[in-house]
């Protein structure tokens, strides 16, 4: 019941990390939107580790269309961002809803801000160090394990 959604994403070695990822939590999907590259390519597979196959993807230009279209089927979307008003990601079993979709933005400029402002919840991983920033595939692996965790019996 997970849905990763990749908001121009530049590095090839991160979008094929965000699918081995994926196949490990079993990720309905990946959805690519905007400058995000696409299997197959080299680098990206050099990451995915064949996990292109396994893990089902789409592309879509628009990311604002594609949360519309998540929202309008109840999927709840979840923006991966520090941001105000932003749900620690402890807290996320509190939250009511069954399925989700989760986007990671770009790695210089994040999530767009017209998606965080369409977003359900912004959901914010907490940092204690001096940099208060972590690489974007190693955030998918993060957030993802904690979303799974929902979903163990």
């Amino acid at each position: 019941p997970l849905i990763v959604v990749l908001n121009d994403i530049r590095s090839l070695n991160n979008i094929g990390s965000f699918f081995r990822t994926a196949d490990a939590f079993n990720v309905e999907k990946i959805i690519l939107c905007g400058i995000t590259a696409q299997p197959p390519h080299r680098d990206i597979q050099k990451t995915a580790l064949g996990a292109t196959e396994s893990v089902t993807w789409e592309y879509h230009e628009s990311i604002t269309d594609v949360v519309a279209q998540l929202q309008a089927a109840n999927v709840c979307v979840c923006s991966i961002e520090q941001a105000e008003k932003t749900v620690e990601l402890q807290q996320i079993n509190a939250l009511p809803e069954q399925r989700f979709a989760l986007v990671f933005g770009n790695e210089v400029d994040g999530v767009d801000q017209a998606v965080i402002d369409q977003s359900n919840y912004i959901i914010e991983i907490p940092q204690f160090g001096t940099k208060h920033s972590l690489n974007v595939s190693v955030c998918a692996g993060i957030v993802l394990w904690e979303f799974a965790k929902r979903y163990i019996a």
